[in-house]
């Protein structure tokens, strides 16, 4: 099902446009109804550099986008109401130099691909290579027949390069022609056509970017001799600095002219060429970008020169070399297999391929919700990272997952400084950020997730339980588990429940926005006890480990046995509601003492709820945008019995909307688990589809990396049946029944296993290392390099049909007798009169019900 309820399927796809490309995604048809969904859909971007998928001549456009990692401005945030603690300063990822467009001019006509005569196109973003090319035979008003090929690559190998390249052939006739190849400042206005990015307002949206009113870039250098332009700024507010430099090659055996000239805010180089029939002119761009927190723009720009010498030295076909061995390397520890599914291969690849664009070469930023592919959320990153996009780079990139993960520790400091501010001991780590600074303006449903503490420390123990990597635990890591332990030790209390004194945490919002401030969020606090237990065993592991570490570590930290003891209590006696009545566990204690919303019956076009509805309205209703409970269970299923896991799913699944993106994957590994297989199915295909066919409706604003996260997870962890408890591997499988066969590796301790599912066994066969440990069903194996492992499967856990329905949920009684109804808010000049027992009197729904 779609976020709107529809049945879909991957037939939805216009395939004479969007042709089935195992290894890319390719279009063969120009369009520009959907304009901003295919330039995020055709992002280049290493984790460093972003080039969203603008045409080259840099005209018609959703939105033009260039992104560097972490490159950002800051901005007062004014309340309309202030209060101590507030978050004080926003921060909004910016346009960067666009080094992007080449120019064509044949007969001193401009190719405007929008409204040329296109005889033949083709575009495809190739997965092997990380090139996204394009060819399109235009037909020019003089009745000339030209083909144009394209070339756009961000080098995963060469982090601060980027490689252009336009070729240009008449096929019928000779003509003047000229390719003007430019870099321009779009951030603070229009190009020189006078063309300004696209207004990204559709009404209020909080997913969308801030508008900057200043002047944004302040420029500082500017360079051009030859073909080589250079440009510098500082940043207004953030104080950053930035650099762009561009080097170009002319490929002709006609005869050229070539001139440049250069503004604080366009550098132009124009290359002139007598265009004979048959012979192709080809214009190559290698370009440096360097950006910093508040180094001398003459420092960045002197990087930018040295990494242009260098690029220009391997030359366009030692950069493609080096891209694809690195990508080679990258599938090898990457790529899931699914046979005889060419569709749903295509798209898995395409979200591993948006994983690890993502992230690849970010380091020392974070990941964000976004990527590089737009600007929606401002580029901010998120707990998306830690919970969703880190497990993959766990088990198939760990260096990129430590890059990520130090980029926490980086913002240690910050974090302390926002738990002071909160009365709090220890660090509070910020709900959306690029700096560090938390910017999130809207507290209920920001600041309050202070589970973004715990979703952190569990990352950390995921990577280290998967890596082995007890220097980045006992060094770095170990503060940042340490002082959210701290946070969550003097955010919670001590109160009386039975006779029995348990650990509360009030005054908290879970992962789900439509449920805010509450008390005993049952997210937060399993997660709490999690990271507490973890702060408690990490110490005394690296204590036994790297013992001069952890003497370190505990002088630093100012830390004492008796502090430890007390995390230990804590995390033992943590409330973890439940309410024995209905056999579930609350999402909070409050939550079900609400009514239920009819999400079943809720119009379309009243959907997502939050940009229909007020939050006030939403709070007042059982209702789930984020899996909250469900995500609990998957996270931390060792809390959970098996029937809890039913019970809990069956009661949550028709709550949740489906309005965010987050939570189709985990919906998929905990149907799956539980027995609904087809429903986990279905979900899966959700998640697989939400850009590739815009399910949102917001996939303009950029790809939604924590859904392709997802999409990992659920092959992985919900259909391979993957769990990694405290480092050991274990299994318990739930194939497709659409599938023959699944195949994924894992890497653990430096050993790389590749593990293939099918309906009668598990296989395993070592790809680089030693050995492995895991399990199946409880049963112990290893496999040794050079010796495979097939493990016979008698089943593949239980199969129940259907799906959770609120039906299943209108009539319910509480314990007190009330009765637990379903209905829609709608605004009316009727008053409902309730009964007794909580029913409508004067009929079944009484007024306004739906």
């Amino acid at each position: 099902m779609t976020a709107l309820g529809r049945p879909w399927s991957p037939t939805d796809i216009d395939r004479t446009r969007f042709r089935v490309d195992e290894w890319g995604l390719r279009e063969d048809r120009f369009d520009t109804s959907d304009l901003g969904v295919v330039e995020t859909l055709f992002t280049v971007s290493n984790g460093y550099i972003g080039f969203r998928g603008n045409h080259e001549e840099g005209r018609t456009s959703w939105e033009q986008g260039t992104y560097l990692s972490g490159l950002h401005e800051t901005w007062e945030i004014r309340h309309a109401e202030e209060a101590f603690g507030f978050a004080k300063v926003g921060q909004s990822m910016i346009n960067a130099p666009d080094a992007r467009p080449m120019r064509l001019y044949v007969d001193d006509e401009p190719f405007i691909p929008d409204k040329a005569e296109i005889l033949d196109y083709h575009r495809r973003l190739d997965f092997r290579t990380g090139i996204l090319t394009r060819e399109v035979v235009w037909r020019t008003p003089s009745a000339k027949i030209v083909r144009i090929r394209s070339e756009r690559m961000t080098s995963f190998a060469q982090r601060h390069v980027a490689l252009l390249r336009l070729e240009v052939t008449m096929l019928r006739g000779s003509a003047p022609i000229a390719v003007s190849c430019q870099i321009m400042n779009r951030q603070d206005g229009e190009d020189d056509f006078g063309v300004r990015q696209h207004s990204l307002g559709k009404g209020i949206e909080p997913r969308k970017a801030k508008q900057f009113q200043h002047r944004v870039y302040l420029p500082r250098y500017r360079y051009q001799e030859g073909t080589r332009s250079i440009l510098g700024y500082r940043v207004a507010q953030s104080g950053m600095t930035v650099a762009v430099a561009a080097d170009h090659l002319l490929e002709t055996a006609d005869p050229v002219h070539v001139s440049g000239t250069i503004t604080d805010d366009l550098a132009r180089n124009v290359f002139e060429i007598d265009a004979s029939e048959g012979v192709t002119t080809t214009v190559t761009k290698l370009v440096a970008y360097h950006s910093s927190g508040g180094y001398p723009v003459q420092e960045l720009v002197d990087r930018c020169v040295r990494t242009l010498r260098r690029a220009g030295a391997l030359g366009a076909d030692g950069l493609r070399r080096q891209q694809r061995e690195w990508l080679d390397e990258f599938w090898a520890r990457s790529d899931v297999r699914i046979p005889d599914q060419p569709v749903v291969q295509q798209a898995v690849r395409w979200n591993l391929f948006q994983l690890i664009q993502a992230s690849a070469r970010a380091e020392g930023w974070g990941v964000p919700a976004k990527g590089l592919t737009g600007s929606g959320y401002s580029g901010h990153y998120f707990w998306d990272t830690e919970v969703f996009a880190l497990p993959f780079l766990t088990y198939t990139s760990p260096e990129v997952a430590r890059n990520a993960l130090r980029f926490r520790v980086q913002m240690l400091p910050q974090a302390r400084r926002r738990a002071e501010a909160l009365s709090l001991e220890g660090a509070l780590f910020p709900w959306r950020t690029i700096n560090g600074e938390e910017s999130s303006a809207y507290y209920a449903a920001g600041t309050a997730q202070y589970h973004i503490d715990a979703d952190i420390t569990y990352a950390i123990a995921k990577y280290v339980a998967a890596t082995h990597d007890w220097s980045f635990l006992a060094r770095e890591a170990i503060d940042v588990v340490v002082e959210t332990a701290r946070m969550w030790a003097s955010l919670g209390f001590w109160r009386g429940v039975n006779g029995e004194r348990r650990f509360n945490i009030h005054g908290v919002t879970g992962p789900d926005e439509y449920t805010t401030v509450v008390n005993n969020n049952l997210f937060t606090n399993v997660m709490a006890q999690f990271n507490l237990r973890y702060a408690c065993g990490a110490l005394a592991r690296i204590a036994q480990l790297r013992p001069d570490d952890a003497l370190r570590a505990r002088e630093r930290l100012h830390l004492g046995d008796e502090e430890i003891r007390t995390w230990e209590l804590m995390a033992d006696r943590m409330m973890i509601p439940f309410n024995a009545h209905f056999g579930i566990h609350p999402q909070d204690e409050q939550f079900l003492d609400r009514d239920v919303w009819d999400i079943e019956h809720t119009p379309p076009e009243q959907r997502p709820l939050l940009l229909h509805f007020h939050p006030l309205v939403i709070y007042r209703y059982q209702v789930v945008k984020q899996a909250d409970v469900v995500l609990a269970l998957y996270l931390c299923g060792e809390a959970f019995t098996p029937a809890d896991k039913r019970a809990d799913f069956e009661y949550y699944e028709p709550l949740t909307t489906g309005d965010s993106t987050l939570s189709a994957g985990v919906q998929a590994i905990m149907a799956a688990e539980v027995g609904y297989q087809e429903l986990a199915y279905d979900h899966f295909m959700s998640a697989l589809f939400i850009d590739l066919c815009d399910l949102h409706h917001n996939t303009d604003d950029g790809v939604h990396v924590a859904s392709a996260g997802g999409v990992w997870s659920t092959i992985v962890a919900g259909f391979g049946g993957m769990r990694d408890t405290g480092g050991r591997i274990s299994f318990d499988p739930r194939l497709p029944a659409q599938w023959r066969a699944l195949s994924f590796p894992l890497t653990v301790a430096g050993t790389r296993v590749r593990f293939t599912l099918a309906a009668d066994a598990l296989a395993a066969e070592v790809e680089e290392g030693d050995a492995l440990e895991f399990s199946v069903h409880g049963e112990a194996w290893t496999v040794r390099r050079g010796e495979p492992v097939r493990v016979p499967l008698a089943g593949q856990g239980p199969v129940i049909s259907g799906e959770p329905e609120i039906e299943d949920l209108d009539g319910l009684r509480r314990e007190d007798g009330t009765l637990l109804t379903a209905s829609i808010p709608v605004v009316t000049t009727e008053i409902p009169v309730i009964g007794p027992d909580g029913s409508p009197v004067g009929g079944p729904d009484g007024a306004g019900s739906r």
